[in-house]
């Protein structure tokens, strides 16, 4: 039995074998879940309905299961009408001491494919522009 925040075998698995600067992308119901990344990526589904679970619910058990160093959200692209973006505001709540990098959407698309990314989460969440890409941290002494 497990103690601590996540239980889910396979997503833990592939926590254990990420390290740091490793990231994680945190997809919502409309990305491509597997051309949308490296062919070596990781996928964890966790997309069980439209809006279950979400990137919120996800979000909160995993920063309590590694140190998150850096967050990434796609916006939409430079010529786009600047749109307000709920699930940005959700995230950047959620991770108050974390740094955040906006990326327009195609280029976003580029950076997911990287190879520095090793588990995309397909979530249900059905929000625009609701993808968050994570760099994992250093873990601290006594943590």
């Amino acid at each position: 039995m497990l103690y601590g925040p996540m239980t889910h075998p396979a997503f833990l698995r592939a926590l254990a074998a990420a390290g740091h600067g490793s990231k994680i992308l945190l997809a919502d119901g409309n990305y491509p879940h597997t051309t949308g990344v490296n062919e070596r990526c990781e996928l964890i589904s966790l997309n069980l309905a439209p809006g279950l679970l979400g990137v919120n619910e996800i979000l909160e058990v995993l920063k309590r299961t590694i140190p998150i160093e850096k967050a990434e959200i796609m916006v939409p692209e430079d010529d786009q009408d600047t749109i307000d973006i709920p699930a940005h505001a959700d995230y950047k709540a959620a991770l108050l001491d974390v740094e955040f990098g906006e990326i327009p959407r195609f280029k976003f698309y580029d950076a997911a494919r990287s190879e520095d990314v090793g588990i995309i989460v397909a979530t249900g969440d059905q929000r625009l522009y609701a993808n968050l890409l994570l760099t994992i941290g250093v873990r601290q002494p006594g943590e």
